[in-house]
């Protein structure tokens, strides 16, 4: 088993685990540890835990407690980083350089200086890195850094009247975007939702999922909805107060409760004064195939009963052979067929009552 502990080395930093060992160590002591950039003083975040070997991995070992003279080393260090600060700032200006100067940081045996900047492109900063190792006798490292990191190291006050929150408990950046700031109903003013860094407000983020999850509840802006006494669309939703702003068809404005919708869209009565002259043919169109289809069945069961009467009724004799042929004769103007029509006739000659069927024999002379 060993014990960890986390440690901070600036406020609001990032958190690092380091194996306490055997020291006994509580909650805002300050302590001297190795780092890879070197040796630092840290603060305890949270005190040692105990933790399986195997999980916990490599870890740096705390050196010792923070004693009076590593303090008073540390205010020397603050006032060196100051005088390195200005004295930059000075080169700075000197040679023109399109790059700000954020902040100094010494390491506790002062083997080396990180100067921290922001600038808008790349920086040719050679000959400003040799003034400095020139004027301070150590080794120099320019890092440059975004403006939220910048106005993290700086602080300030925001546009709540409240310490910054990066500067003061937030650890990690969170992406913010302007879709958050419209799903809360704030104005789009950069003014007003951007902060000290010129970007938008960290805070955007914390109410969010909150807001969203409330919504849900909520009808959308320009949907129709009804309630006992009125029908209008939804203009505007204060989530926070649970109040709904209808706009009326007479353009009248009132306020309801969510409670007070009964459902979503126009009410029966509105869609039944609305005239339909338009759906009578279309009723008309639907139920022909329908009728169609009844005449059908119809005319297919009569059939079919009349063919399983004939099946079932007993066989008649066949009539005799002088008789079939009278009865087909006078039977076959009954019939409902069509009657024909000879295509070798003209339209203008006509049978006469006397001709026979057949040109080519004609009748002989009543005298003969």
């Amino acid at each position: 088993m060993s014990h960890i502990v986390t440690i901070q080395f600036s406020n609001a930093g990032k958190l690092f685990d380091f194996d306490a060992g055997t020291l006994d160590l509580v909650q805002g002591d300050r302590v001297v540890v190795e780092t890879e950039r070197g040796v630092g003083v840290g603060q305890v975040v949270k005190p040692p835990v105990e933790k399986e070997a195997g999980t916990t991995g490599s870890l740096a070992l705390v050196k010792r407690k923070a004693t009076a003279d590593d303090l008073a080393t540390v205010e020397r260090i603050l006032q060196k980083e100051q005088e390195a600060y200005r004295f930059c700032c000075s080169r700075i200006i000197e040679r023109n350089m399109p790059m700000k100067l954020v902040r100094v940081e010494y390491q506790f045996d002062s083997s080396k200086a990180v100067f921290f900047f922001t600038a808008d492109g790349r920086v040719d900063f050679r000959d400003l890195v040799k003034d400095l190792a020139h004027s301070f006798h150590t080794r120099i490292e320019m890092r440059q850094i975004g403006v939220r990191d910048e106005a993290k190291m700086t602080g300030g006050i925001g546009i709540c009247g409240r310490e910054l929150c990066c500067s003061s408990w937030l650890r990690e950046f969170q992406p913010v975007s302007v879709k958050m700031a419209k799903e809360q109903n704030l104005a789009l003013n950069p003014n007003k939702i951007s902060g000290q860094c010129g970007r938008l407000l960290c805070c955007l983020d914390y109410e969010y999922e909150t807001y969203c999850c409330l919504r849900k509840n909520f009808p959308k802006s320009g949907k129709r909805v009804r309630t006992v006494n009125a029908v209008g669309v939804v203009d505007k939703v204060n989530i926070l107060t649970g109040n709904i702003t209808l706009k009326l068809d007479d353009n009248k404005i009132i306020v309801i409760k969510r409670d007070e919708i009964l459902g979503d869209g126009a009410p029966a009565i509105a869609a039944a004064a609305a005239p339909a002259p338009c759906r009578a043919p279309q009723r008309t169109r639907e139920r022909r195939p329908e009728q169609r289809r009844k005449q059908e069945k119809t005319s297919l069961e009569s059939y079919t009963q009349a063919e399983n009467a004939a099946k079932a009724a007993p066989a008649a004799p066949p009539p005799p052979k002088e008789n079939t042929a009278s009865a087909a004769s006078s039977e076959t103007p009954k019939t409902g067929q069509p009657r024909k029509k000879h295509r070798s006739r003209k339209h203008s000659h006509r049978k006469q009552p006397g001709a026979t069927t057949d040109s080519s024999t004609p009748k002989p002379p009543s005298g003969a």
